[in-house]
């Protein structure tokens, strides 16, 4: 299927999306949202695919949200269609398969807001990475004031939200903002190499590692916690993916989950 702002392909069984406006540095507009939504739902559905990995195509990653095409209209009273379209995002990727994020150039504003909640994130030695809302006089959106505390600590987190600095790539490695630093060549692949090493997993675990996760993070409630992994561990037991991980163990083997998920349908 072809997409206005995207350009998608699937490589080893991982759906690569490329925000395509390079033009623009791959600046957001509310058709961006809707497509990507509508590529990772897809996914998400498609029993061939494992994980997904998000980049962009030419020079930029993507250079925050299209200062004509979404804030003009946004400050001038204007209507803008689909302008809530992100509305769901967080919950899209917390419930998604593996998300891993291959950060080509600038991350800027929703450019690096809508990568926060996602499971990994590589980026390009080249790369910079900035949360550029108080220069615009504006907040940080898509939960983004919690994943980046979470990710950097609060002292971090303030001054780079309150500053709206621009940080280069091996700095966000050192802070914890992104995971990996790599050559702009190798990104990609190695981009699809954890993604493919966390989505070849089973899907069952992989869906309740990533709710423990969100529910879990903040929570001070230890037994509440338990509970939950104990209820998630339930479910695990019952699984097929489950048998076959036990049933290959047993007869050395390496295991076919894609073959187990299908017996229980």
């Amino acid at each position: 299927m072809k997409y206005e702002t995207l350009l998608t392909e699937i490589i080893n069984s991982v759906q690569i999306i490329k925000m395509n406006r390079p033009e623009k540095l791959n600046a957001w507009i509310p058709l961006m949202g809707q497509e990507m939504t509508e590529v990772i739902d897809r996914a998400n559905e498609n029993d061939d695919i494992v994980a997904i990995v998000l980049s962009g195509e030419g020079k930029g990653f993507c250079a925050g949200a299209d200062i004509d095409g979404f804030f003009k209209k946004k400050s001038d009273g204007e209507e803008v269609e689909n302008g809530n379209v992100m509305n769901n995002w967080v919950n899209l990727i917390r419930q998604s398969k593996p998300i891993v994020a291959a950060i080509n150039g600038a991350a800027v504003g929703v450019g690096l807001t809508k990568i926060l909640p996602m499971d990994f994130l590589i980026a390009s030695e080249e790369a910079k990475l900035s949360m550029k809302f108080s220069k615009m006089g504006l907040v940080p959106e898509l939960a983004s004031s919690h994943f980046l505390a979470t990710r950097v600590g609060f002292g971090n987190a303030s001054e780079i939200m309150l500053s709206g600095r621009t940080l280069l790539a091996p700095e966000a490695k050192k802070l914890g903002l992104i995971d990996r630093v790599t050559k702009r060549e190798e990104l990609l692949s190695i981009a699809i190499e954890y993604a493919k090493s966390m989505g070849d997993n089973p899907q069952i675990s992989l869906k309740h590692i990533k709710n423990l996760l969100t529910i879990n993070g903040n929570e001070t409630d230890l037994e509440l916690i338990q509970k939950r992994e104990q209820a998630a561990l339930k479910e695990c037991y019952e699984t097929e993916e489950h048998k076959e991980a036990i049933s290959s163990f047993i007869e050395k083997r390496e295991p076919d989950f894609k073959a187990a998920r299908s017996m229980k349908k």
